[in-house]
């Protein structure tokens, strides 16, 4: 995955990428999953979704994959102190994966398809190392779609800067609606379209996701590709991390953020 990605390894976004289990961002593909089968994760990041799977396919092996070889050395070191033996980590790149040709029975992506600049390349290749009767499940946020309470100014602005600062690195925040179209276009027989959402509401889940972005607004790669590619100010992420201290500590909070998802086949 040569890509660069928006949001980097920040302590403030790795924050959110261990909160992430297979119930609460691949629930639409555990119907699909037995004991024995071999899954691919592509962009496993620090490997919670990966660990899940691991235990849902036991005896099956799991190999879990991301670009960043300082996140897979991480998510090595948690899977021997965890001792999980059907698990494995290696850094590959999405385009062009160390795997023989239908090698898996599951590839599995989420939130990559939004950072690449070509997914249904990407796309082709899930297919390519995919079994005969397989399924690439793939499930990527919309940014565009997303909607809050209460309108903070700052909500607004933030927004407006994310999507073009996503663009203005590599890929389409939109990607969750796009998810269908990009299957189809990569030449899977079968495609088989979900959508769903996370929601954050209760005072802990708003404290965690705006204190979360309040941090990332001003110490991730996400600032720091703003200010390079001139989107914005220092005074502008300052306002925008203030903006998700305001909407946390509102009793109204709410924040909703749609997912396309995809099962795909043939």
């Amino acid at each position: 995955m040569a890509d660069d990605y928006t949001h980097g390894h920040h302590e403030s976004v790795l924050r959110v990428h261990r909160q992430r289990t297979a119930g609460n961002s691949a629930a639409y593909l555990l119907p699909e999953l037995r004991p024995g089968m071999t899954v691919l994760d592509v962009g496993a990041g620090p490997g919670t979704i990966s660990t899940d799977l691991a235990a849902i396919v036991a005896p099956g092996r799991v190999r879990a994959i991301d670009a960043s070889a300082d996140v897979v050395a991480h998510a090595e070191a948690d899977r021997v102190a965890l001792g999980i033996e059907n698990l494995s980590y290696a850094v590959d790149d999405a385009y062009a994966l160390s795997s023989e040709d239908g090698a898996w029975d599951v590839v599995h992506a989420h939130q990559v398809l939004q950072h690449l600049t070509r997914p249904v390349d990407a796309l082709r290749e899930f297919r390519r190392v995919v079994a005969p009767g397989g399924v690439v499940a793939v499930r990527d946020v919309d940014y565009e779609g997303t909607i809050w309470w209460p309108r903070v100014p700052g909500l607004d602005e933030w927004r407006e800067v994310y999507l073009a600062a996503h663009r203005g690195t590599s890929g389409d925040p939109a990607a969750g609606r796009q998810l269908k179209a990009w299957a189809r276009a990569a030449g899977f027989a079968e495609v088989r379209s979900s959508a769903s959402i996370w929601l954050f509401e209760s005072a802990e889940a708003r404290a965690w996701w705006g204190g979360a972005w309040a941090d990332r607004a001003l110490h991730s790669s996400f600032a720091d590709n703003v200010l390079r590619l001139g989107i914005a100010d220092r005074a502008a992420l300052e306002r925008i991390s203030e903006a998700w201290r305001e909407w946390a500590a509102s009793e109204d909070g709410w924040l909703l953020m749609p997912h396309g998802e995809v099962l795909a086949r043939g």
